[in-house]
């Protein structure tokens, strides 16, 4: 995941728990260490692209027939992607979600395609050729009639979270390396890490969490990363 991301959730959790000294070393490390972190492209490289994405925000499902016979809650969010950079695009999506809480629910994990076939009918008026995201190909091709409508689905997470991220990556080839803060190769060097451009939504959540089906979802924004 960015440095930066995870670790202001990192940090907030830390000053809501009191260790402002704790919060102040980690802020103090990190900050140097993701100085260099890269940013996606203003203007992006001749062999770059991006498709288009539209996306719905979160919602709840209970699904029967769960861990003792009691209803299992999941998190999903659909986005709809078009192809428009002029030729056809490799798709290797990985989607998470992340709380505050520290947990990092990859998506379709736990998640049967049962889970999918009542999102898929619970909007089917909207989207007719809804897809599974584990189901979607690895390829988009190019042009609006080549358009995807794709459920992203995840497991439900702890009640203490008040805020979430959705991170999408996938829809973008541009890349970047950077050096691992605190792991070295074999020669001794920093170890590489590998980012994507990313898209990340992010969420508040508020309400009683005990009384999860009651949560409102409020949204904060979107902003490309590089993760």
């Amino acid at each position: 995941m960015a440095i930066s991301t995870f670790y202001v959730f990192f940090i907030e959790g830390m000053l809501m728990k009191g260790s402002l000294f704790g919060a102040l070393a980690v802020l103090a490390f990190f900050s140097c260490s993701a100085v260099g972190a890269p940013e996606p492209a203003i203007v992006p490289g001749p062999l770059d692209w991006t498709v288009d994405v539209r996306f719905e925000h979160p919602q709840q499902i209970l699904v029967p027939g769960g861990v003792n016979g009691k209803p299992q809650r999941y998190w999903y969010t659909i986005v709809t992607l078009t192809n428009r950079t002029g030729l056809d695009v490799d798709f290797f999506p990985r989607c998470e979600l992340m709380t505050d809480t520290f947990e990092i629910v990859p998506a379709g994990r736990g998640v049967s395609k049962g889970v999918f076939e009542r999102i898929k009918s619970r909007h089917q008026s909207k989207y007719r050729f809804l897809e599974r995201l584990e189901d979607a190909g690895n390829r988009i091709l190019e042009g609006d009639d080549n358009t995807k409508d794709i459920a992203i689905i995840w497991s439900d997470f702890g009640t203490q979270a008040r805020k979430m991220k959705v991170f999408i990556a996938g829809l973008s080839n541009e890349t970047a390396m950077i050096d691992h803060p605190l792991k070295r190769d074999a020669a001794g060097k920093p170890a590489k890490v590998f980012l994507r451009k990313t898209l990340e939504l992010s969420y508040f959540l508020s309400g009683d969490q005990s009384l999860r089906s009651y949560s409102r979802v409020s949204y904060k924004g979107k902003r490309w990363v590089m993760r």
